[in-house]
């Protein structure tokens, strides 16, 4: 057994304590029951075991497993004692004083504000200073804007469970926010004030995000612009409900989203489009990485997006190094990074898992697809396709566990669109551009990208109106999630094993 394999069962154990921890829900009681001999079987079986590699290496595992465990059970204690929390359901008006620590989320009639909370005043003569972050909604107008300090008196309360089937409150507790304030009155008492270096670039950034924005809308009509803004700025305010049950039902939805998935597979095909353009893997590799980057930097920085970024350029890695064995390893461990900063992501963060699992899929299964449709003489295009239905097929599940339905048009759909979404993104990032310079250029140049989006349109019309294109699958247990993966990666084992033993053979 090499050390980069137990290295990666330790990453693996460390996720999966995180894993049961969040899914069973221990009380702090039991925490103590179930930690406790854990950590002594796993003590156990080093010392006593030591000359014996695998029970070293199991009670090695067990260990890393606790402490996947413990590091979930700390973060939900973090949760239970949050300062602000407490201010929660006191029924009286509060006036909290902060800064606006995110990009504004604007709607329609409203507007939604992430403040970094610096003061609490209870009382008008009590003033505390508490750390934490709340939402609040209120009106459309006047427009705040990141960096903003404001003064916000109203009630606070905790987020509602459940919406229409959506659980907001755990939706909001990945990003550590447990308050929310609806229609306060606000006062601002400064505008755009930087606390540092951070706030001030990304304060550039997201000014760059707007201008680009209007110029996109300016030269797009919809519904092609609301498709592009969502897919290029992670910009969703603009897509109709219609087109969103369109593309729902059609099973490319996460095209229009900032998530592991479409950056998995859009920078996969990225790197396999300039390698068969006859650039050599390295010149490839580093444009990818490049493109990426801007593509991150364009959507302002969003975590789900920085996150996506970083799993897809330790896939590009192992593309570029030609070992995909070195990429899963990354992946894995990055995984495990990720959730020890954040042990909260694994269960609520649907983008993490679509990233993880994307990689897996166009990792361990693309190359069997790849063989099976080894009729096709072009290769680029079967490159795309393997790709496209690997890291379809090994997110399904997640796909189904949390959105409740499968789309049975949706591997048709995934082909016919997924290999233009590079020429789409790119094509819209050059008449965007091009537009902030020169209004008229940007006109002239966003038809390329409107007649790509305009096909794009006509594809998720055409296909998501057949009968019976989805299903509906509600109230899914987690173990069938389990389940799902177990027998998947059985599958991918059974034929890695068969593999190996047509090359032995041959």
């Amino acid at each position: 057994m090499t050390a980069s394999r137990i290295f990666l069962f330790f990453c693996l154990s460390f996720i999966t304590g995180i894993f049961i921890s969040s899914m069973l829900g221990f009380s702090a009681g039991s925490r103590v029951y179930l930690l406790l001999p854990g950590l002594i079987l796993g003590i156990l079986l080093i010392s006593v075991f030591w000359r014996y590699k695998t029970l070293a290496v199991i009670g090695f595992c067990i260990l890393f497993l606790v402490a996947g465990i413990w590091r979930h059970q700390i973060v939900e204690l973090k949760i239970a004692n949050n300062e602000l929390r407490k201010f929660n359901e006191l029924n009286e008006k509060i006036s909290l004083i902060g800064i606006i620590s995110n990009e504004s989320d604007i709607r329609e009639k409203s507007q939604k504000l992430t403040i970094k909370i610096q003061e609490v005043i209870q009382n008008e003569n009590v003033s505390r200073f508490v750390n934490g972050k709340a939402l609040i909604t209120t009106h459309r107008y006047p427009e705040y804007q990141y960096g903003d300090k404001l003064k916000i008196t109203g009630k606070l309360e905790s987020p509602t469970e459940d919406i229409d089937g959506f659980n907001y409150q755990d939706y909001l507790k990945k990003d550590g926010i447990y308050s929310i304030m609806s229609w306060p009155e606000i006062e601002l008492i400064e505008r755009e004030k930087y606390i540092g270096p951070s706030y001030l670039i990304y304060g550039k950034i997201l000014g760059f995000k707007n201008k680009l924005r209007e110029s996109i809308y300016q030269n797009l009509s919809p519904p092609q612009s609301s498709i592009l803004g969502a897919m290029v700025l992670g910009d969703k305010r603009k897509l109709s409900e219609d087109l969103k049950t369109k593309l729902k039902i059609a099973g490319v939805r996460h095209i229009t989203a900032i998530s592991g998935l479409h950056v998995t597979i859009l920078t996969s095909i990225l790197m396999t489009i300039l390698i068969g353009l006859g650039l050599w893997r390295q010149q490839a590799f580093w444009f990818s990485i490049i493109l990426m980057t801007l593509f991150i930097i364009m959507t302002g920085l969003q975590p789900s997006a920085i996150r996506a970024g970083i799993m897809g350029g330790l896939f590009l890695l192992g593309q570029y190094l030609g070992r995909m064995s070195v990429s899963s390893r990354s992946i894995v461990l990055a995984a495990a990074l990720m959730l020890f900063q954040n042990p909260l992501l694994l269960r609520l963060d649907v983008g993490f898992q679509l990233s993880f699992f994307a990689m897996m899929g166009i990792i361990y299964l693309m190359p069997f697809f790849q063989d099976w449709l080894r009729f096709i003489p072009w290769k680029n295009p079967k490159s795309v396709l393997s790709m496209t239905l690997s890291a379809y097929l090994f997110t399904l599940p997640i796909l189904i566990y949390n959105f409740g339905y499968i789309s049975l048009v949706a591997p048709i759909t995934n082909v016919l669109i997924i290999p233009l979404l590079p020429f789409i993104m790119l094509s819209g990032f050059i008449f965007g551009l091009a537009g902030i310079i020169f209004q008229p250029l940007g006109w002239v140049l966003s038809w390329p990208a409107w007649g790509l989006l305009t096909y794009l349109t006509k594809i998720v019309n055409w296909l998501s109106g057949f009968p019976l294109a989805s299903l509906t699958i509600e109230n899914l247990h987690w173990i069938w999630l389990i389940i799902s993966y177990l027998i998947l990666g059985f599958i991918t084992w059974r034929l890695q094993k068969s593999q190996k033993l047509k090359f032995l053979q041959y």
